[in-house]
């Protein structure tokens, strides 16, 4: 296959994997695609081991980085990344405190054995800055900026080191900001993705971004892609590849959490909704007593990004391996009802093209009949 996102990175198929699974990112570019390595959750010192891992076992092949610069969010102003830590704990209100508290306890969820060491990742300015300094010291070729247009400084920085800068855009307008902004690609995602989503579907978007951002700057379609027919689809509404993730979850190389693996494999594409009860910004996930309990009556309400993570930071890990499992949920699309077996990432990857040929093939058939 060639497009312009092929061409921009001299890959094979214009397949961009997102993951925070190293081996994953790993294997889909050796298949001949972009994996792209999610940065939020891991520390500056993390991510550096992380990325000389995939620099080592990608065969010289590309790869990218994803990080969280959200241009707007709670504490914006509240001065470093320490004294910015202290001020939103302090601004978390102990009815929330309480109502976790008591939702955990009704689902059997073991104690807390202190503080979490992690509330507040990459979800800020302060705390992401660190990431992308240490991603452009490696030979990554793109970086991508999912929540908001990365900073214009950062842009910069990147495009001095010759790597390319995608940013995630929900809607137009968001779009725009993004070609603005100075990124070389546009991420369109549709609301059926996994994740932090905007409310507009898949097929209404992506020719919406195309439209909006212009001929100059190719456009990758994302939010329910997970086969080949839905790729020729994205391609058909005018995008130049596509950006995937939900799909990854099940492959062979994936850390999935173990009770969330048989989850997701039984899940229908009915099972997610789009919920703030993770990280305080709407994200879908697969529906479960957690997502209920955070919408549903007598709950507090979800704080804003970042103090609504910052509050459950704790409790997600003792959820995913205490209690009666109904808490646990995962970040996931409305692909996920076709997530039914496990299969090696190189696999999903040639099972993509395979069914996106014969999608064109059957489409050039009837414009010939």
């Amino acid at each position: 296959m060639r497009t312009r996102a092929t061409d921009l990175f001299g890959i094979e198929y214009p397949i961009f994997a997102f993951s925070h699974c190293r081996d994953v990112v790993a294997a889909v570019s050796r298949a001949g695609g972009m994996g792209v390595l999610g940065a939020l959750y891991f520390t500056p010192e993390e991510l550096e081991l992380e990325l000389a891992w995939i620099d080592e076992h990608t065969g010289g092949r590309p790869y990218g980085v994803d990080v969280v610069m959200p241009a707007a969010y709670e504490g914006a102003d509240l001065g470093d990344a320490g004294d910015l830590l202290a001020r939103l704990q302090s601004m978390i209100p102990d009815g929330h405190r309480a109502f976790l508290e008591d939702l955990l306890a009704r689902h059997g969820v073991e104690p807390s054995a202190g503080t979490a060491a992690r509330t507040l990742l990459g979800w800020t300015d302060q705390t992401a800055r660190p990431q992308v300094e240490v991603a452009l010291r490696h030979p990554i070729a793109l970086l991508a900026s999912a929540l908001g247009p990365p900073p214009a400084d950062v842009v910069d920085r990147a495009h001095g080191r010759g790597v390319r800068v995608a940013g995630l855009a929900s809607s137009a307008r968001h779009a725009r900001k993004q070609a603005d902004a100075g990124v070389d690609l546009v991420v369109a995602q549709g609301t059926e993705a996994g994740g932090h989503t905007g409310d507009v579907s898949t097929m209404v978007l992506v020719p919406e971004v195309v439209d909006a951002v212009g001929a100059g700057t190719p456009v990758l379609a994302a939010g329910g892609i997970g086969r080949g027919r839905q790729m020729a689809a994205g391609l058909a509404l005018g995008a130049d590849g596509v950006w995937t993730g939900s799909i990854w979850l099940t492959v062979s190389e994936a850390d999935t959490p173990g009770r969330v693996l048989p989850k997701l494999l039984a899940a229908t594409s009915r099972d997610t909704v789009r919920s703030r009860a993770w990280t305080g910004k709407p994200a879908r996930f697969l529906r479960t007593a957690w997502t209920d309990a955070w919408e549903g009556e007598g709950s507090p309400g979800c704080l804003p990004m970042p103090m609504q993570f910052m509050l459950v930071a704790d409790a997600l890990p003792r959820i995913a391996r205490s209690g009666d499992g109904e808490l646990v949920t995962f970040p996931v699309g409305q692909v996920v009802g076709s997530m039914d077996r496990v299969r090696p990432a190189a696999r999903v990857v040639h099972e993509l093209i395979e069914e996106y040929a014969e999608a064109v093939e059957r489409l050039g058939g009837l414009t010939r009949s």
